[in-house]
């Protein structure tokens, strides 16, 4: 039996699942955590990878796909990795310093250990190259834009990409013929209009921060107000770390998990409860805009952490959009099933769905794909 082995890298851990090439079920998986750090799991990615190398089955690897957050303009498409394009994730984590880093030392750490073994990166990005212009271009001054790479790349892909033609298949549909709305639902979170498979808007834009509230990001803001801000002496550090970590559920609730969010609304915590409003009413804005920029609407699909495991917060999300043919059925909408389903009633014009994501099982597809060894 033979296996791709699929890589997503952090700055401090290494997360890593291994497929059957034939059957694309798990045989392993795990994660390192605090690399680097005392007391963490390894000293650095090199060693990291060299331990995980080690506590594997012992089918030979014929593919290893890396997730890399940032693909910019330049990657579409899962790519077979060379120095050259190494070098050229790397340059681009001037739009994402948080990832794209981080990135680069799995992969260098995992081609070291595995010289001989196709590797491939696939990207976050890349789902939402099918953006028309009109999407991901943003009205500020052309040549700044195109200067400093400024525009909508969207982030999430892999996931929107899954859950897109899960859908498809649940509904016993063509995923040409289907307008669905993906609503990515966990500590980050996305919203993507998908026409017949293809992206055509999406939350995220030049970062992850655009969009939907999450757990410590502001998602959607007027950037009047970072203007406001600087010029009440916040710097651009400060301002990057007002956004992104201390904003969102965090900065409204004190609370950046939304199980303890939910716990303090329901204590009677008015912060909290305002925080949830916030949140349910960001997400029905985009399923409103997302319908009328699809022209049309056939499924709602909510995936990840919140979405797939909070039935109330799913109803809360979706209320007042009946107008649009959009009801959830709340027998099943509360059950505990953690399969593929349905949650709006049979005769609903939009279908409702839950499908649980699986970004790395869509990484080593994509892997064997970019490799010709798919199926074996």
């Amino acid at each position: 039996m033979t296996a791709v082995f699929v890589v997503n890298s952090g700055s401090s851990s290494i997360k890593y699942d291994l497929f059957d090439a034939s059957t694309l079920e798990s045989i392993a998986s795990g994660l390192l955590e605090r690399i680097g750090e005392p007391g963490g799991d390894a000293a650095d990615h090199t060693a990291g990878m060299r331990a995980v190398l080690a506590s594997l089955p012992d089918d030979p690897i014929v593919a290893v796909g890396h997730r890399v957050v940032h693909g910019g303009s330049r990657f579409s498409a899962p790519t077979l990795l060379t120095d050259e394009i190494v070098d050229e994730i790397d340059a681009l984590s001037a739009l994402a310093p948080l990832h794209n880093p981080a990135n680069v030392l799995g992969i260098a750490a995992a081609r070291a250990a595995m010289p001989d073994v196709p590797h491939v990166a696939v990207f976050d990005t890349a789902f939402h190259q099918t953006l028309p212009p009109a999407a991901y271009t943003y009205a500020i001054d052309r040549e700044v834009a195109r200067a400093h790479d400024v525009r909508r790349y969207g982030f999430h892909g892999t996931s929107h990409e899954y859950v897109s033609r899960e859908a498809a298949a649940l509904l016993d549909r063509p995923l040409g013929e289907l307008k669905t709305i993906v609503l990515h639902l966990g500590n980050g979170a996305s919203a993507t209009a998908v026409d017949g498979g293809r992206s055509v808007d999406t939350s995220m834009g030049l970062t992850p921060l655009e969009g939907l509230v999450m757990g410590t990001r502001s998602g959607d803001l007027d950037p009047g107000i970072l203007l406001h801000l600087a010029r009440a002496g916040y710097d651009t550090d400060a301002l990057d770390e007002l956004l992104n970590r201390r904003s969102g559920l965090l900065g409204l609730a004190g609370r950046r998990d939304m199980r303890d969010v939910v716990t303090a609304a329901d204590g009677g915590d008015q912060d909290a409860a305002l925080a949830l409003d916030v949140w349910a009413h960001r997400i029905r804005k985009y399923v409103g805009a997302y319908a009328a920029v699809l022209g049309g609407l056939d499924a709602i699909v909510f995936t990840a952490g919140i979405g797939e495991n909070n039935p109330a917060l799913r109803a809360r999300a979706l209320a007042g959009l009946e107008f649009l043919g959009v009801s959830v059925d709340p027998v099943l909408n509360g059950s505990a099933s953690r399969e593929a389903r349905r949650i709006s009633p049979p005769d609903a014009a939009v279908a409702v769905l839950v499908i649980p994501t699986d970004e790395e099982l869509e990484i080593a597809r994509q892997t064997l794909a970019a490799v010709g060894t798919l199926g074996g």
